[in-house]
């Protein structure tokens, strides 16, 4: 690793070979600002690929936006290429499909011979090896506010080509209070978490009113795509087994998080490919998998990528964890969501959806209204619980319509339990 000034950067990146390079960055709140600054000064045209891009990442013409999960930041850009794919299977892209030709990392300081990439692991460890071999720059913005976190993020210093040195605070999410529907869902959620339990939780107010319910559990283990700061409070509490390490992919939370990674050996940040396959996470006991969506179907399936029509965010690691947990011994997938969406005033229980689906075949899907326990059900059944008991009581009876309607066509009886 090679410190360089600015200027120097944005020469060796004018001189790349592509007239539209592949940047592959950090992303989720550890994208290295300076330097994809940088990048965007040097380059006239480019495609940058980004996990959960924030607002702020560069989107004037000539950035073309590539990604498996669309982030706030480039939702509603019309130079944006969803990628649909599992999580797990996005390092594959690199060797072959979508190589980059440019890897653009947020690192610690140097500790001894190595950096740390910190808040974000995820499928950066894949990026890296799919640059090295094919000869193409793999550089960094060092940053001594970023944690040094264990783990496949751990690099050795000739892993990186060049560096510039730029201190930046690292963003977080903003903090939300729980709703009082969230507050509901997570009620009922807290009936089906038992001692002993190995937690996996999404982005978003419901999860984060899960897991304030659960300082009183005790034995947890931690198999996650990210860290929240409700999982540290779980930590805090003494909820968590201590002879388990903290098993994710990228920090997702406040600067106390992040201060609290920082050289913890707890926290054990690892690679895509390994916390989001789904034989691994089925290893874990009684694997507790809770993920949101904008809306659940008759049959059970869960959208939680589309929004009017529109890409929204992507498949993530939801259907990861999905097939995961249902193979784990006394696993439980679950999804939950409100019943109603407010502002766009309907039902979030739906007829069959029009739009593709993130995963499906759940153990429970939850909302304010109640809970529809639906493995080992008929399909009928099925639609009849998520009717019943996890439908807005205004939507029931339309619904209720749509079952009859859908049983109709197949020549078979009503699906209304009676």
């Amino acid at each position: 690793m090679r410190i360089v000034s600015d200027r120097s950067l944005r020469a060796r990146l004018a001189a790349l070979p592509s007239p539209t390079p592949r940047v592959v960055a950090s992303g989720n709140y550890a994208t290295p600002r300076h330097l994809l600054g940088l990048v965007d000064e040097a380059l006239p045209a480019y495609r940058l690929f980004l996990l959960n891009a924030q607002p702020g990442v560069p989107s004037r013409d000539g950035v073309t936006h590539e990604t498996p999960f669309v982030g706030p930041g480039v939702r509603d850009l019309s130079r944006l290429e969803y990628l649909p794919m599992r999580l797990s299977l996005v390092p594959r892209l690199f060797r072959r499909e979508r190589p980059p030709d440019v890897v653009a990392l947020h690192v610690s300081r140097p500790r001894g011979d190595q950096v740390s990439l910190g808040v974000e692991v995820n499928v950066l460890p894949a990026a890296i090896e799919a640059a090295r071999a094919r000869g193409a720059l793999v550089m960094a913005q060092v940053n001594p506010t970023m944690p040094y976190t264990f783990g496949a993020g751990e690099l050795a210093r000739d892993a990186i080509d060049l560096a510039v040195e730029a201190e930046e605070p690292l963003a977080s999410p903003p903090e939300r209070p729980p709703s009082e529907v969230a507050e509901a869902i997570a009620e009922r959620i807290d009936q089906l978490v038992t001692d002993g339990s190995t937690l996996q939780v999404g982005i978003g107010g419901i999860p984060d009113a899960v897991l304030a319910r659960l300082h009183g559990r005790r034995g947890l283990g931690v198999w996650s795509e990210m860290v929240s700061d409700g999982l540290l409070e779980l930590e805090r509490q003494g909820a968590l087994d201590p002879a388990r390490p903290l098993v994710a992919s990228f920090l997702f939370g406040s600067p106390a998080l992040y201060e609290w990674a920082d050289g913890n050996p707890r926290l054990s940040l690892r690679r895509t490919e390994e916390v989001n396959d789904p034989g691994r996470i089925a290893r874990n006991p009684a694997m507790t998998s809770l993920n949101t969506a904008l809306e659940v179907d008759l049959y059970d399936q869960a959208n939680a990528s589309y929004r009017d029509g529109r890409i929204y965010s992507g498949f993530g690691g939801q259907p990861d964890f999905v097939v995961g947990a249902l193979h784990a011994p006394d696993g439980r997938a679950i999804v939950a969501l409100p019943s109603w969406h407010a502002k766009r005033d309907r039902s979030t229980i739906v007829e069959p959806l029009a739009v593709p689906a993130t995963s499906f075949q759940h153990s429970h899907v939850v909302t304010e209204q109640g809970v529809a326990d639906l493995f080992g059900r008929s399909q009928p059944e099925q639609a009849a619980l998520l009717v019943e008991r996890t439908a807005h009581p205004s939507a029931r009876e339309s619904l209720m319509g749509v079952l009859d309607r859908l049983a109709g066509e197949r020549g078979v009886g009503g699906t209304r339990r009676r």
